[in-house]
């Protein structure tokens, strides 16, 4: 049986050559395919070349297992993991030219549902930046060969939160209400616009949590176990796993103040 390491290694080696794929369409210019849930939630020609690309590489080296993308669904396999991918997280940034956009690749065992996975490796790739976030199961997590820690000693005044919004408008006016509600109690709010990066930004302490609700599947399964594997602690709403609804990730002395601040909010 292949070893977390060795899927890891898998991961890592498809996931810069799928970015750099991805940076080179970019410089060529960006191409919309389509919209999907609306108008602003857009899919570029790169999203599709780029999971293509991915779904390729993986049909080659791990035939027996499952694959869940954002772009092309979900295929079956027998092996009992599933490679679950975003070709371009931060589409939108992506298409403006802002440089905070990766690869997400993740790799876990069980049902394609955050709410029962088990995560087994994760990789998260930024070309723009030329930074890699990796992690294997029981491991901890890297950028590069630097090991990763979360903050430490933080309070929640001076912690630095970062978050997301969704495309629909009614939500994001929702979601504004909170950031509102929580500006005057931390030390500010971040939005980056890209949810994988924001959950290797805990992971590597360039913000103290992160919180959102609305992810994908593939929006945080790399992340998320790149978070874990840097100490942070991360759940949904009232200790359920992290999943759609609400996706909470901390250093550990600051949780349950953001979980209480933002929680209570749908």
């Amino acid at each position: 049986m292949t070893g977390v390491l060795e899927l890891r290694d898998i991961a890592e080696s498809i996931a810069r050559e799928a970015g750099e794929r991805a940076a080179a369409r970019r410089a060529e210019g960006v191409s919309i395919a389509a919209s999907k849930s609306s108008l602003e939630d857009v899919v570029t020609e790169a999203d599709r070349e780029v999971e293509n690309l991915i779904r390729a590489r993986l049909a080659d080296l791990r035939p027996d297992d499952a694959f869940l993308g954002e772009e092309s669904g979900a295929e079956g396999g027998s092996s009992g993991l599933t490679w679950v991918v975003d070709p371009i997280d931060g589409t939108v940034n992506y298409l403006y030219g802002i440089p905070d956009y990766c690869v997400s690749i993740a790799v876990v065992e069980g049902e394609p549902d955050p709410r029962s996975w088990t995560a087994l490796a994760g990789v998260v790739y930024a070309p723009a930046k030329r930074e890699l976030f990796h992690a294997a199961a029981g491991h901890g997590a890297f950028r590069g060969d630097e090991r990763l820690a979360v903050n430490t000693g933080v309070s929640p005044a001076l912690a630095l939160i970062g978050t997301g919004f969704g495309y629909a408008a009614e939500k994001r006016v929702r979601q504004a209400a909170v950031v509102q509600s929580l500006v005057a109690e931390v030390r500010d709010i971040r939005r980056i616009g890209a949810a994988a990066l924001d959950l290797c930004a805990v992971a590597s302490g360039r913000i103290d949590a992160y919180y959102e609700s609305g992810l994908n599947p593939w929006d945080q399964a790399a992340g998320v176990l790149i978070a874990q594997e840097a100490g942070a602690r991360v759940e949904g709403r009232d200790g359920a796993p992290a999943d759609r609804d609400l996706t909470i990730a901390a250093a550990p002395e600051i949780f349950g103040f953001l979980h209480d601040r933002v929680a209570s909010a749908r």
